[in-house]
């Protein structure tokens, strides 16, 4: 569908991207994630036109979009600020692209109030200015706004990141339920991890204008193809030396697990190197409980399903358990 071949974008002698190669299919949920400024959103913007890399080429379908002009990609665009027009009304934000091309009132009309009812939005709130609703609302009326006209591809540059936590969950599942219900092929950025992991079929995990790797949710994070992938998603701990030698692993590489893959007092017979801590903090989220135990030198963070029984408080003896098939390891690179 999308196919993004050895892409290289330069500002001035800084070059932002560096042979980014990518392969999106058709209808799928595709996340590039990464932190601020590593190139997401310039690969983003190398797909919708915005930006001309100075070599390589933007297939759609197989047809050479590299110097398309932006309205003739047939993409449609939610940007991070939504950039509606706030003095118009909700129905004539939506309704802006059909104008544009010149399409009948009727058919205007039936679009944009059949595209409003996908993304719930009430025939009242067609008449409002932008001004007036709320930022959730104002996010479905630019993903309407791109949906109107009918593209193949839908682009979204951090389309949530000006919302509260609680919305941002909930227009969350919506966005998906949404995208599954269209089948529009979508191109999503975020900084954030679990909005990728929850939202994405796949991901493409960015780093300083390069792609560490390109996986599910599950290969991203259950196996980390770097150290920068494996650090980046989620929370982790780093075995120290002590932990390294007790568990026979190759010293000369860092060596991470996951926090829910620690255990803690769980039977002693199988095949994980036990040791015994002391529980220094914990923190509770409800439906498990987040621990912080010293091991010798170390302190190894835990994730424990809270079963309203076995909780553990702080000065309290535990054994900790780690498995050598629950280890990601990395060669160390040169001048660490």
């Amino acid at each position: 569908m999308i196919e993004l071949k050895d892409i290289v974008v330069k500002f001035d002698q800084f070059e932002a991207l560096h042979r980014i190669n990518v392969d999106v299919k058709d209808g799928e949920f595709f996340t590039f994630l990464g932190p601020s400024g590593c190139g997401k959103t310039t690969t983003l913007r190398t797909i919708t036109g915005f930006i001309e890399p100075v070599s390589g080429t933007v297939n759609v379908d197989g047809r050479d979009i590299t110097h398309v002009a932006i309205e003739d990609r047939n993409i449609g665009i939610v940007f991070q600020s939504y950039a509606l027009f706030p003095t118009m009304t909700v129905y004539d934000n939506i309704a802006f692209g059909l104008k544009i091309k010149k399409l009948k009132k009727k058919e205007i009309d039936e679009k944009v109030r059949a595209i409003a009812k996908k993304v719930d939005l009430s025939d009242e709130q067609l008449e409002k200015a932008v001004s007036q609703l709320s930022g959730g609302q104002q996010q479905r009326v630019a993903i309407a706004r791109a949906l109107v006209t009918g593209p193949a591809i839908i682009c979204m540059d951090e389309p949530l990141s000006n919302l509260d936590a609680k919305l941002r969950v909930g227009l969350r599942n919506e966005l998906k339920k949404m995208q599954r219900e269209f089948g529009i092929t979508t191109i999503y950025v975020t900084h954030d991890q679990e909005e990728a992991l929850t939202l994405s079929d796949r991901i493409a995990v960015f780093n300083k204008g390069s792609i560490e790797q390109i996986g599910t949710p599950n290969e991203i994070y259950n196996h980390s193809k770097t150290e920068f992938v494996c650090n980046f998603i989620g929370d982790i701990n780093r075995l120290d030396d002590t932990i390294v030698s007790g568990l026979k692993l190759n010293p000369d590489q860092h060596h991470f697990i996951r926090l829910e893959r620690v255990r803690v007092n769980h039977k002693a017979d199988d095949g994980a190197l036990y040791l015994d801590g002391i529980v220094e903090s914990q923190e509770y989220y409800g439906l498990y409980i987040k621990y912080y135990i010293r091991v010798g030198n170390q302190l190894i963070k835990a994730i424990e399903k809270n079963d309203g029984i076995n909780i553990y408080e702080p000065g309290e003896k535990v054994s900790v358990g780690i498995h050598p098939g629950d280890i990601m390891s990395y060669d160390v690179k040169a001048g660490e």
